[in-house]
């Protein structure tokens, strides 16, 4: 298996564990309970394998019908190398692709540590307190409630790295929970006071540091939301793999996609 194909396989099994699935044909709707926009999403439901164009029309009005009656904005994440065409295939049937980024990621012999500044320090979130901080931290920085997480104490269901300035909390990044040795780190934020300083790469580097080292992960990605964070987390070792599309129906929150 391709590392495309792998890390499209360890994004689907690890949001399975929290969402309810729909399976119809190439795809996959993955239903969380929480109604929060970004949290239900549609993937491909066979990473690696080639789709019937046939079945994109009924397997896509099928999970659009799933999320209509719970009343959720149909979004997709795709790897286009794990399944190629499929996102083509999505827009002849309304879909909108928003953005291409590049999907970056690292192994642990190429992971990057900057050193840390007099005052910084980056330390695993390790109690419910310190989890609350980072959420603190997260709703600044996002200007959103709705990114609040629940706290995990085992580091391979997830965990984040907590910078702290003087003590204070000021920036957070976070790693999913551990699918065949892959994780995602996500939920990069600092404080809007505290930005263009580097902690947001701090938290980063720490963060897919814990991923490895105390969560068991042997391959970590990410997806920059621009050109400024591609080339800062190119270099902490981050490099390109292969290709997300991040694509919704109309209306929503197609904006939001990046």
């Amino acid at each position: 298996m391709g590392i495309a194909a792998r890390i499209a396989a360890a994004q689907l099994s690890g949001l399975a564990r929290s969402r309810r699935q729909i399976v119809a044909g190439p795809l996959v709707g993955l239903l969380h309970d929480d109604d929060v926009w970004f949290l239900s999403t549609m993937l491909a439901a066979d990473p690696g394998t080639p789709f019937d164009p046939d079945e994109v029309s009924w397997a896509l009005d099928t999970v659009r019908l799933a999320f209509a009656a719970e009343e959720r904005w149909l979004h997709g994440e795709l790897i286009e190398e794990a399944n190629p065409g499929l996102a083509e295939a999505l827009t002849e049937h309304g879909m909108i692709i928003r953005s291409r980024p590049p999907l970056l990621a690292v192994e642990p012999a190429d992971l990057v540590i900057p050193d840390l500044p007099d005052g910084i320090t980056a330390a695993r979130v390790a109690t419910a307190e310190e989890h609350a901080e980072g959420n603190a931290v997260a709703a600044d920085a996002y200007k959103t409630e709705d990114v609040a997480t629940t706290f995990q104490p085992d580091p391979a269901s997830g965990g984040a790295v907590l910078i702290r300035e003087n003590g204070v909390p000021v920036a957070i990044a976070s790693w999913t929970a551990i699918a065949d040795g892959v994780t995602e780190v996500v939920g990069v934020g600092t404080l809007h006071s505290h930005r263009r300083r580097g902690l947001g790469a701090l938290a980063t580097a720490y963060a897919t540091q814990h991923a490895f080292e105390s969560a068991g992960a042997d391959l970590a990605w990410l997806t920059p939301g621009d050109e400024g964070a591609d080339r800062i987390y190119r270099r902490l070792g981050y490099e390109p793999k292969a290709t997300a599309v991040h694509l919704g129906d109309p209306g929503g929150h197609l904006e939001d996609l990046v």
